[in-house]
């Protein structure tokens, strides 16, 4: 139930109708038109009359008449209320019913809907699942809520509220991006200026800048993984990017098979998405040599690099970058919360200066209380800290997952996992992980098939990434059970 204002009460200026018609036309129309829902309660008749310079008599006149044609009810000592049964426009008028040649053909004038999110998207009602084996969605239970509300709290004080009130135009917040060179980027090796940050919402946010900065609508030709980002591909497609699917071993990307001709490579070194290998460091060099060799750019996602077991990982690509061909992104969507949706990229002064004008075209900068809440998160060591927590829970998550995979004979495309929060299984060859997903569901299991993740209509179907990040380490054994008893049943071994 929502309180009407009498600020959303408008009379016409038709001075040949009564007030009281009028007024009761209004609250009829706004109701009609869905503006006032059912259960709404209607100003008390005194505001109403003060607002709109009338007298009380007439607003209760006005609202007699609508009480007797079953618009609003009356509530004794509580008020005025829009009715359970006000008939509206949603009602009478359905979307399809009417004229149609009365209106415009969107359908025929946009053409189908552009891919966005891909089959693996994670259904909005996960939490009702007991086993979800999905990625990118929070263990908000473990999360250091009292710290971030501090954050925000500080954030919020008469110090900054201005800074974080204004509109800074095309600026990031100073405190955080000061707070990325010497927290973040550092921590991966990689030495950069205030100059060469951008803060983005989100990584997703951040490729989409970069396609526009190298690409500008022009056409061209990108490799990425294959198996790869769905989302990626979807956005290269959708700016008319020819693609070239490279495919990725337990080393990560094969740089041999990097066809020439490309301008422009993607990859995810640290965690190879969907399959978490890790580059290996003479894969790293050779793809810098041959973008230095063939004059073409790399674009790093190193979407969740806080999440490396191994000690010590793997520098950054782009510490290894010595004639700035590497643009780095990352993200703080999956190490604090993904509805946070934000992150950065590091590159060239010159780069950020244009992906800073880009982004000024399409929402000029990030939330400003958003971005100086990150930055105390990050300059008060809550963040490092929350990440060593969520690096050991992972680290046992992957342990117990892999136990439990063992114990029933399934075989993960990775003897040892050096980080990530996901583990890609390869299942028996006649196993449809589509068809496997669907029928988990019924047993409150949820996965991701393999699928999605690759280029071709011959993609393997027998591939599924399991996220860890969200489900209790506790409920891995029972839900791998589950898991397991499915594939026997859909592809049995055979005798």
């Amino acid at each position: 139930m929502a309180i009407i204002s009498e600020h959303h009460i408008f009379l016409s200026d038709d001075a040949n109708v009564g007030l009281q018609t009028r007024l009761k036309d209004a609250i009829t129309r706004a109701i009609w038109d869905g503006r006032f829902a059912p259960g709404d309660r209607l100003p008390a008749t005194r505001a109403l009359a003060r607002h709109l310079g009338i007298s009380r008599i007439t607003v209760s006149l006005a609202y007699d008449a609508l009480l007797s044609t079953g618009y609003i009810v009356s509530i004794a000592r509580s008020g005025y209320f829009v009715a359970s049964d006000a008939p509206t426009r949603m009602e009478i008028v359905t979307p399809g019913k009417g004229d149609a040649r009365d209106r415009l053909d969107w359908a025929a004038r946009l053409g189908p809907v552009p891919p966005a999110l891909g089959a693996q998207a994670t259904p909005a009602d996960w939490r009702r699942f007991r086993y979800p084996f999905i990625f990118g969605e929070p263990d908000v239970a473990r999360f250091p809520v009292d710290d971030w509300r501090d954050c925000v709290r500080r954030g919020l004080g008469k110090r900054h509220f201005e800074q974080v009130a204004d509109d800074a135009s095309d600026r990031d917040d100073p405190f955080l991006v000061e707070q990325i060179v010497r927290r973040s980027v550092s921590g991966r090796g990689v030495a950069a200026t205030v100059d060469e940050v951008l803060v983005t919402a989100g990584a997703q946010n951040a490729l989409w800048l970069m396609v526009q900065v190298l690409f500008g609508g022009q056409g061209g030709e990108v490799a990425m993984e294959d198996p790869g980002y769905p989302e990626l591909r979807n956005l290269l497609r959708q700016q008319r990017l020819t693609i070239h699917p490279v495919p990725v071993d337990r080393d990560g990307l094969k740089v041999d098979r990097i066809p020439e001709g490309v301008r422009a490579v993607f990859v995810t070194p640290s965690h190879q998405a969907p399959t978490g290998a890790t580059m290996s460091m003479a894969r790293r060099q050779a793809l810098l040599e041959r973008a230095e060799a063939e004059d073409f750019v790399v674009i790093e996602d190193d979407y969740d690099y806080e999440m490396s077991y191994a000690s010590p990982s793997l520098p950054a690509l782009k510490s290894l970058d010595q004639r700035g061909r590497v643009i780095y992104i990352g993200s703080f969507s999956k190490s604090i919360f993904p509805g946070l949706r934000l992150g950065y990229l590091t590159a060239d002064a010159r780069v950020v200066e244009h992906a800073r004008a880009i982004r000024t075209l399409s929402e000029r900068h990030p939330p400003g209380l958003t971005q100086r809440t990150v930055a105390y998160f990050l300059s008060e060591g809550h963040y490092n800290s929350h990440s060593r927590r969520m690096r050991m829970r992972m680290a046992r998550r992957n342990e117990v997952l892999r136990e439990a995979l063992a114990e029933h004979g399934l075989t993960p495309a990775l003897r040892r996992a050096t980080g990530g929060t996901t583990l890609w299984l390869l299942g028996p060859e006649d196993l449809d992980a589509d068809a496997l997903a669907v029928s988990l569901r019924d047993k409150s299991v949820l996965i991701e098939a393999g699928s999605a993740f690759y280029a071709g209509g011959d993609a393997p179907r027998n591939r599924v990434r399991l996220g860890f990040a969200t489900i209790e380490t506790a409920r891995i054994a029972d839900g791998v059970a589950l898991i397991a008893e499915a594939i026997r049943e859909q592809a049995p071994t055979p005798r």
